[in-house]
Parts: structure tokens; C-alpha cells; sequence
């Protein structure tokens, strides 16, 4: 959207109306080609920044990815260990109480047979 400049009436009166009309669609052209590169400039450099932040969303998915896949592996690693001491002190536990119930019980039945 050209911007068309315009000149003092003395600019008019000292060039002349052809020459002054010239000067104004010379400056139109001269600043539709600056509008021209600078959206061209701002396009490219939009480019590179998109480009740069694909590039570094693509990395931190790739680490994130990675540490995830490592903190599973941690909590399988911690789930199995946890697992596996939470077996065992159920089995002490459980032999703890057979072993007891199993004393009391050959202890009553001797106390019973020796009347």
C-alpha cells in the first residue's frame, strides 16, 4: 500500500509539476522496494527462527524421551528391589507366626495330656 508523499505548494512552484510528480513516484517506488525486501528479510529471518525452534523443540523432546525411559527403568529397578524386601519380610513374618502358633499349640496339647 504505497504511501503517497506530498510536497510543499514552493517544491511544486520551483520544479514544476512534472518534475515534482516524478521526485513523489520515484520516492513511492524507491519505498515500495524497501517494503519489498524488508517483508523478504523478515519472511527469511521468520524462516531461520522456525527452523531453530523445530530443531531445538525436537532435541527437547529427544532428552525428555530419554529421561523418561531412564526414570522407568529406575522405578522398575526400585519396584523389583522394593518388591523382593517386601517378599522376604513377609515370609519372616509369616514364619515368625507359624512358628509361634505352632509352639503354642504342641505346647497346649502336651499341657492337656498330663493331667
Amino acid at each position: 500500500m504505497p504511501v503517497t508523499a506530498r510536497l510543499s505548494k514552493r517544491f511544486y512552484e520551483v520544479l514544476g509539476e512534472d518534475v515534482a510528480n516524478e521526485l513523489v513516484d520515484w520516492f513511492n517506488a524507491v519505498d515500495l522496494t524497501y517494503r519489498t525486501d524488508l517483508r523478504q528479510l523478515n519472511e527469511l529471518n521468520f524462516a531461520r527462527f522456525d527452523a531453530k525452534l523445530e530443531q531445538r523443540l525436537a532435541e527437547l523432546r529427544a532428552e525428555l524421551r530419554q529421561e523418561i525411559a531412564e526414570l522407568r527403568g529406575e522405578l522398575r529397578t526400585e519396584l523389583r528391589s522394593g518388591l523382593h524386601g517386601l517378599r522376604a519380610d513377609l515370609l519372616r513374618w509369616m514364619f515368625g507366626f507359624w512358628a509361634t502358633t505352632l509352639l503354642t499349640l504342641a505346647g497346649l496339647m502336651i499341657a492337656l495330656r498330663s493331667p
